[in-house]
Formats: structure tokens, sequence, C-alpha cells
């Protein structure tokens, strides 16, 4: 299989390493420094000229700066073969979702991974082993560049999740971008409460909760701006959270400040100890029409239910009208998956 990748950096280059490691992928890399990756063993072929890259690919990743990303995914569209299933890493999805403009090669991806320094030179193996990798397909996504884009995460050693594209940006809103937004805010209040006075040490509470103020100034400069719309809601209810908490010391309320404490405690350890893990899987099968969508739908419908498919397999029947959808998932969640996929209309168009 032949892989393209789209901006060989610290991403791209390590996924060009894990998939070109594993043996079943010819790895291209087309970038203004892929001759420099190609000499580190991180792509089998180099690349300036976009369109030769993907002449015969069967893969292509756009790995570009979140700036880009959605006009190089429309580029990439346009280049691509026909069986070419696209996907990118972008850390928020709208706007790559829409460049994509419905085209059924098109999977959104954004793997949970990276490192404090950039750049090929910095690419490693093992940077996904381990690492959740969100996929949003949409209504229009066909199921074989989905199992294309779902076997490349599963061979970088990361954990697929499916989801819509609007969920992972209203999540990744709350849970990545909300926390550098306080924690710019935690260090300028910091600053100007201490003027030009100076403390030897900074407590450990504060140097955890602004470790990432000031990271990458352009590169969260451009994620704040895509994922504008999520990010300004999340910091409306973190407001209202706030103004609750000055009303309570407002008015002295010490048992809803305790109570509140207590629940920050115990959100904290659910939200930090869930995780896919390793463990028993079971395998489902299930026959569905041939029709556009609808692998996507099936994969969706148990994103909602945080059911995670950890493989997936076509088998189209002769006729080519139907086939049958394997999907391995957790076996302690097979009951579930079984009653969610009970509950889809498979033959509403």
């Amino acid at each position: 299989m032949i892989l393209t990748v789209v901006g060989v950096g610290l991403i791209g280059g390590s996924l060009g390493l894990a998939a070109r490691r594993s043996g079943e992928f010819t790895v291209r890399g087309v970038s203004p420094r892929a001759a420099l990756a190609l000499e580190a063993g991180l792509i089998d072929e180099a690349f300036e000229d976009l369109g030769e890259a993907l002449a015969g690919a069967d893969l292509a990743v756009v790995a570009v700066p979140a700036g880009i990303a959605a006009q190089k995914v429309r580029e990439v569209l346009a280049a691509a073969p026909e069986g070419c299933a696209v996907t990118d890493v972008c850390s928020t999805k709208a706007a790559v979702v829409e460049a994509a403009a419905g085209d059924e090669r098109f999977v959104g991806g954004h793997p949970l991974a990276g490192a404090e320094v950039a750049g090929f030179e910095n690419a490693r193996e093992g940077l996904f082993e381990d690492a959740t990798w969100y996929l949003t397909p949409t209504s229009t996504t066909s199921g074989v560049a989905l199992e294309k884009v779902h076997r490349l995460v599963t061979t970088a050693g990361a954990r697929p999740t499916i989801l819509e594209a609007a969920e992972h940006d209203r999540m990744m809103a709350a849970v990545s971008h909300l926390p550098h937004v306080f924690a710019n805010l935690l260090v300028g209040q910091a600053a100007a409460a201490l003027g030009d006075r100076s403390i030897p040490v900074a407590g450990p509470s504060f140097r955890d909760a602004t470790r990432v103020a000031g990271a990458s100034p352009e590169l969260w400069a451009s994620i704040y701006e895509s994922n504008a719309d999520a990010l300004a809601e999340e910091i409306d209810a973190a407001i209202a959270r706030l103004e609750a908490v000055r009303g309570a010391l407002g008015s002295g309320d010490v048992d809803w400040l305790r109570g509140w404490q207590e629940q920050a405690a115990g959100d904290r350890r659910r939200l930090t100890d869930e995780g896919l893990g390793g463990g028993p899987v079971r395998e489902i099968s299930i026959a569905v029409p041939n029709r556009p969508g609808v692998v996507a739908e099936i994969a969706l419908a148990l994103g909602r239910e945080d059911i995670s498919i950890a493989d997936l397999a076509l088998s189209p029947a002769p006729d080519r009208r139907s086939g049958t959808i394997s999907l391995w998932v957790a076996e302690d969640r097979a009951g579930d998956a079984e009653r969610c996929l009970a509950g889809i209309d498979l033959a509403a168009q």
C-alpha cells in the first residue's frame, strides 16, 4: 500500500517511520525538506511536487500546521487518485471537514500525541503508541476510506476513537484549548499581582497549572481561531462557574465551597482514570446494504455510546449490492454494541 505523507514534520515523520517499519506501506513524503527526511530513514521516497507524490497513492495524510490544513486538504483531494483515502492530523475538525466538501474519500483525524519539540529531526516510531487517535467520518465517508485510515492508525500503535467532528471540537475546547487559555490568564494575573516583585520559588500548584502557558504562540493562535465558536462557549460556561464561586465566597457559604472541592476531586479521578486499555475483544458481524455512508453511520453510532472499534473489516457480497462489516470491540462492551447496532435502521437512505 502506498502512503503519501504531506508535511514531514514531527507528526508526519513519526507516522511515516511507524508505517514504514510495519512493512505494510511504501511511504512517500512531500515537503520542502522531504529529501532530508529520506536521509533520516523516515520515508521511502521524497517529493517536492504534490501531484507526483500522490500518483497511484492508496492513502494520504495531511500533516501540516493548523492554519493551512484546510487549504491543503482541498489541494490533496483535488490531486489524489479516485481510490485514495485522505485524512489529516489537525487538532480542530470543523474547517477541514468543511474543506473536504463531502468528498467520500476524506476521514478527519486527530492523534493525541506530540512533543515539546517540533521537526522531523525529533520524529520517533513510538510517538503514537497507546495514544487516542480521533477519527471524524461524515455521512458521506466511504467505508473503504474509513477502513484504510483505521488500519493506518492501528498500525501506528494508536487507539482509534470515532466521533462526529462537532463533538470532537467541543470536547477539545473543554479539555485542551480552555486549559491553555486559563494557563495564560493565571500567569498574567500572577505577574500583575506581583508587579516588580519576584518570588524565589513558585508553588507546585502554580507550576502545574501554568505549564502550557505561552506555548508556541503562532500554533496556538491558529488553534484558538480555528475552534473559536466552541472555545467561546466553554469560556462562557467557565465564567458562569467562576461567578458561582465568587457568589459563595461573598456569602461565606463554606458548605458549597467544600462540596465544590469534593466534586472537583471526583471529577478529576473519573476523567484521568478512564481509558480504553487492553483486554479481550469480541468480533461482531453485521450485514449492510452497499450505500454511501453506511460504515460511517455504524461507527458514529457506536462512538456516541463510547464504544471504540479495535479493528474493522469489510466483506462485499459477490453482487456488490450488500456486504458484511466485521467489528472488534472490547469484550465487556460487546453486548452494548450489539444492542446499539440492532437499533440502527440500515435500510434507510
